[in-house]
């Protein structure tokens, strides 16, 4: 059994890669009772040790994936990917982060100043990836898999309500930079995501969870920016 019941919840913790986000859907508290044993911490969260593994299982085959080359498959598969893998992650992993930088600041920002920043860089990130994302979605997005296939089947490119395809690419591009920019200032702040040692197990939850953020994010941003956007413009263009 992956998840060993008569060892506490902090021993499972540390030793399995992405056991804290299973803990935290299960409402099993990893930091102040994490001395508890875990088949007792299951029991008192009403879950199941077996239903536990299998959200693990199912968290580990999302990471390992196989990796595709994005580059040769179509921009509707490529929007596809980036649409149910990384603003899927965003949005579960910004809803996270929002309560989990909270609990620490709470527990810790008195004695680690560094915290009250990194919260209100956090919260202007996800101020401006919201709706970034959501224009995507709506408007940008839908364009170039119109625009792919009107190339595809030879027929007239449909209407741009924004001009040129150009347009809104620059301004998601210029998003892209504010975006990274944000980043940069936490890791920054955080000294490259450094725990301090006398801190509890959230506190290194938080700084696991923004660094793995930065990294989806960074691969999220090289898609549109490097392969997906380029192609659109290609599209329009006519080369």
């Amino acid at each position: 059994m992956l998840l060993d019941p008569t060892k506490t919840v902090r021993e499972l913790a540390l030793a399995i890669p992405d056991a804290t986000r299973v803990f935290e859907k299960a409402k099993i508290d990893y930091c102040c009772s994490g001395d508890r044993l875990f088949g007792d911490a299951c029991a008192r969260a009403g879950i199941d040790v077996s239903e536990l593994e299998q959200m693990l299982a199912a968290t580990n085959d999302v990471a390992n994936r196989v990796q595709v080359d994005y580059q040769t498959v179509s921009l509707a598969e490529l929007i596809s990917h980036i649409l149910e893998t990384h603003h899927v992650f965003t949005r579960a992993e910004m809803e996270r982060l929002e309560a989990l930088v909270e609990k620490v600041v709470a527990a810790h920002g008195e004695r680690h100043s560094e915290l009250l920043s990194i919260r209100d860089l956090l919260i202007e990130l996800f101020a401006d990836l919201r709706p970034h994302m959501f224009k995507e979605e709506q408007i940008l997005f839908p364009y170039i898999i119109e625009l792919e296939q009107a190339v595809l089947q030879q027929r007239g490119l449909p209407f741009a309500p924004f001009g040129t395809v150009n347009n809104p690419v620059r301004m998601m591009m210029m998003e892209h930079d504010k975006a990274g920019e944000l980043l940069r200032e936490i890791r920054k702040l955080s000294g490259d995501y450094t725990v301090p040692a006398e801190v509890c197990m959230s506190y290194q939850t938080l700084y696991q969870a923004l660094k793995n953020f930065e990294e989806d994010l960074h691969q999220h941003i090289h898609l549109e920016n490097n392969i997906l956007f380029p192609k659109a413009v290609q599209l329009e263009q006519g080369r």
